[in-house]
């Protein structure tokens, strides 16, 4: 078994985990602790909210649309930071952003030329066949 293909797998095992799975869970678990400490604590929420699965409906449909609103704020207004951000912290993209002027310049070897491309040809290549 190919080394590159555990990493892979421990790759989709973190994403699955974090973005989804974990997702899921701490959503619910935030609903669940939130009904708990508050709603059946105060009297006058607890009236309107009696039955968990009432206030589960009620807080999705109050928590969407707020949670859309500041997921388009965050689009338009901090991603081109967190472009910049992961720009920065990637020797990768600085080496083929350089080659790339030091091509339109005139400036960039024919090596670093050929190796900037093979990489490339390398993952275009693979594609997700390796996935």
């Amino acid at each position: 078994m190919k080394r590159g293909w555990i990493r892979r797998r421990w790759f989709d095992f973190r994403q699955g985990h974090s973005v989804y799975l974990i997702f899921l869970l701490s959503f619910s678990n935030f609903i669940l602790i939130f009904h708990r400490l508050l709603v059946e604590r105060v009297e006058v929420l607890n009236g309107i909210f009696s039955e968990l699965w009432i206030f589960v409906v009620v807080f999705i449909l109050a928590y969407i649309p707020v949670a859309i609103i500041i997921g388009a704020w965050h689009r338009r207004t901090q991603l081109k930071v967190d472009a910049e951000v992961a720009i920065r912290q990637n020797p990768l993209w600085a080496k083929m952003f350089r080659i790339l002027i030091d091509m339109q310049t005139g400036k960039a070897s024919k090596e670093e030329i050929e190796s900037i491309r093979n990489l490339l040809t390398s993952i275009e290549d693979k594609g997700d066949k390796n996935f």
